[in-house]
């Protein structure tokens, strides 16, 4: 049900909207579709992004979006402290935009208030969002949220029905990334250097994940090194941020196979170009899994069965996972603070899903790989 203040058709003749997405890289992604149907809505339409530090990195690779804003909110948990001054101060350069409306995308665990409340405060006249609550003046165009009551989504298809009920619809649902050239050239040139032929079969292999709950155990990820190098032996280049390459460092190389880390030595855009030209990536359940999902690639996921609606988006994939205690909890921290959610998934099985997918997807591209 939707709940109106202000006319539908309203939305079509908004040029300047805000999208509001506050959480991670991963989470900013499964928006893409939505936004592009945002953009396809209206021809002169100009979107921007407001977002967290984390998900304003992917700005110059969101094809539909032409600026983007960082916000550190003060009801999301990753956000610093930060003084009332600070939040006055955005309010005022949202207010200096003059944003013609706003949609607010979240997931069902979340409220939309305290962002349509932001919104509100700078102005913009039109402001739409799931919301289970009464939303009185925050929101002129209040849609009923059916989370998790009568049903759980995907992400992704939660957010193209947000904007359907703003009139706005599109064909092409796949995540969207773009790498630049210069991403492309500097991920085929470290690659060549360590002996990988760009456009040869390798895989990459993504071991960390923010969350404890998401983790594949790392002694796991030892073993499938190997039965990999084993198995398919092709070679297999690890992926994570600065802080994971003590994770990565530990994991053995067994004798002639061949594996390159990157760890750490990879930007946001130098990653998706890395994975968009990947035969394959396994993954936990984290940023790279919807980059992956974003430039075309199949994905092995191993899945915490935390969020169940993160699975990847319109990509061949494989979601392993084990049923565990807490299995229908959103989150990052477990109940009582276990984090064994992978550990009983063998990496036999991750073999072969592998060799599964691989087989399935050879020659597979769902999409050229667009450069920017």
């Amino acid at each position: 049900m939707t709940k109106l203040d202000a006319p539908m058709n309203a939305w079509n003749d908004a040029a300047h909207l805000l999208c509001v997405r506050l959480d991670s890289l991963g989470e900013v992604l499964m928006c893409t579709p939505a936004m592009r149907a945002l953009r396809a809505q209206c021809p002169q339409r100009r979107l921007t992004l407001l977002t967290s530090p984390a998900g304003a990195a992917l700005g110059p690779h969101l094809p539909d979006v032409d600026a983007v804003l960082a916000y550190e909110a003060p009801w999301m948990d990753s956000s610093a402290p930060g003084s009332p001054a600070r939040h006055i101060e955005s309010i005022a350069k949202l207010a200096a935009q003059r944003f013609d409306g706003a949609v607010i995308f979240t997931p069902y665990t979340q409220s939309a208030l305290p962002a349509a409340l932001l919104c509100q405060l700078a102005g913009i006249p039109l402001r739409a969002a799931y919301c289970r609550e009464q939303p009185w003046q925050l929101l002129t165009h209040w849609i009923a949220d059916p989370e998790p009551g009568a049903m759980v989504r995907h992400e992704a298809q939660r957010q193209l029905d947000l904007v359907r009920h703003l009139g706005a619809e599109i064909a092409d649902e796949h995540l969207s990334f773009v790498p630049t050239s210069e991403d492309m050239a500097s991920v085929r040139a470290r690659l060549r250097q360590a002996g990988i032929d760009p456009a040869g079969r390798w895989l990459v292999l993504h071991p960390g994940a923010c969350a404890p709950a998401r983790r594949y155990p790392q002694r796991h990820w030892r073993t499938l090194v190997h039965a990999l190098s084993e198995r398919i032996g092709c070679p297999l280049v690890l992926t994570g941020g600065a802080h994971e390459m003590a994770l990565i460092d530990a994991i053995e190389v067994p004798p002639g196979a061949r594996v390159l880390s990157l760890a750490g030595q990879l930007g946001v855009g130098e990653l998706g170009a890395l994975l968009a030209q990947a035969s394959l990536v396994v993954s936990n359940n984290t940023g790279p899994a919807h980059i992956a999902a974003a430039v075309g690639t199949p994905v092995v996921d191993l899945y915490a069965l935390t969020n169940l609606q993160h699975t990847p988006w319109r990509v061949p994939s494989r979601v392993l996972n084990h049923d565990v205690v807490c299995r229908n909890f959103h989150g990052s921290v477990c109940p009582e603070g276990h984090h064994d959610c992978m550990e009983k998934l063998a990496p036999s099985q991750v073999v072969d899903a592998v060799c599964s997918l691989l087989k399935q997807t050879e020659g597979y591209r769902t999409r050229e790989v667009v450069l920017e």
